[in-house]
C-alpha cells in the first residue's frame, strides 16, 4: 500500500505491538512507510521476541519495556524520549486488557476490581499517556487511541470492554479541548475486528468476525494495513481539523442498520 500522507522527520511512539498481526504492527508498517521514525515498547520479556522482529523490519531507533501497570515504566519510557530525541510528534496508544474472568460474563456480573483494572491500562493508561506526551509536544502533535464499534453498540460477548472503550472514547474528545490550544490533536480510531493476539479472550470472536463480514458492505474485514493507513492521515497534519473524533476505519460496518 503506497503512503497516505509524507511523515518525513516526525518522531511517534508505538504503545501496544503484541506480535505482527496485531493492529499496533500494522500501523507502525504504515507510519514507517510514511518516513516516520518510530519508537516501540514491549510489555515484557515474555512478549520482546514477538516485537523485535516487528521492531526491526521498520528500523525502530528506541525499542523499550513498557507494562503500564509497573509504577515507573510508562515514565522512563517518555524520559527515554526526551533524553534520546528531545521531541515527539505522535504516538499511538494501542493496548487493552480486562480480566478472563471479568470479560467472559455480562456488565452487571463484573468485579469492581476487574472494572478498575480493565479501565486503568484500556482508558485512563491514555490519559496517563497525553500528560507525559505534551511537554514533548512543543510544535503540537497528534494522540491517537484504538477503539472498537462495541463502544458504541452493544456487541454480543464483547461485554466489559464495550463500557471501558465508551470511557476512551470520551477521553478523547476531552483530551482534545484540554489540548487545543497547544495544537495537540486527539482522535480515537474505531478499528475493524481483526484476528489478533488481544481480541482472542473474547466468546466466539469467529462467530463476530463472519457476522461483521457478512454485514459489511463489501463483504470483507479490513485489514491492520487499513488500518495503519488510517493512523497515518490522523498523525499527520491534513488531520487536524477531524481532531476529537472518532473515525471508523471498519469497511463501513458502522452504517449499517
Amino acid at each position: 500500500m503506497a503512503p497516505v500522507v509524507d511523515l518525513s522527520g516526525k518522531r511517534g511512539l508505538i504503545v501496544g505491538i503484541a506480535n505482527a498481526q496485531s493492529i499496533a504492527a500494522g500501523c507502525a508498517h504504515a507510519l514507517r512507510q510514511a518516513g516516520a521514525e518510530l519508537a516501540v515498547t514491549y510489555l515484557n520479556e515474555k512478549a520482546r521476541p514477538y516485537v523485535e522482529p516487528v521492531a526491526q523490519a521498520i528500523g525502530a531507533t528506541i525499542v523499550t519495556p513498557c507494562d503500564v501497570r509497573s509504577p515507573g515504566q510508562l515514565e522512563a519510557v517518555f524520559e527515554r524520549i526526551r533524553n534520546d530525541w528531545g521531541r515527539l510528534d505522535f504516538l499511538l496508544h494501542s493496548i487493552a486488557f480486562c480480566p478472563r474472568e471479568d470479560l467472559q460474563t455480562g456488565v452487571i456480573n463484573c468485579s469492581a476490581d476487574g472494572f478498575a483494572l480493565a479501565m486503568d491500562v484500556s482508558c485512563h493508561s491514555f490519559i496517563r499517556m497525553a500528560r507525559l506526551a505534551t511537554p514533548l509536544m512543543t510544535q503540537g502533535g497528534s494522540l491517537l487511541t484504538v477503539s472498537f464499534y462495541g463502544a458504541d453498540r452493544v456487541v454480543e460477548n464483547y461485554n466489559l470492554m464495550g463500557p471501558v472503550k465508551a470511557a476512551l472514547e470520551s477521553s478523547v474528545r476531552y483530551i482534545a479541548a484540554d489540548l487545543a490550544d497547544r495544537d495537540i490533536r486527539a482522535f480515537a480510531i474505531s478499528a475493524g475486528p481483526a484476528k489478533t493476539r488481544a481480541a482472542s479472550g473474547i466468546g466466539r470472536f469467529d462467530d463476530l468476525l463472519d457476522k461483521i463480514r457478512e454485514r459489511t458492505p463489501a463483504n470483507r474485514l479490513v485489514s491492520i494495513e487499513e488500518i495503519g493507513a488510517v493512523a497515518a492521515f490522523l498523525a499527520s497534519e491534513a488531520g487536524r481539523p477531524m481532531t476529537g473524533s472518532v473515525v471508523y476505519a471498519d469497511g463501513g460496518f458502522h452504517t449499517i442498520a
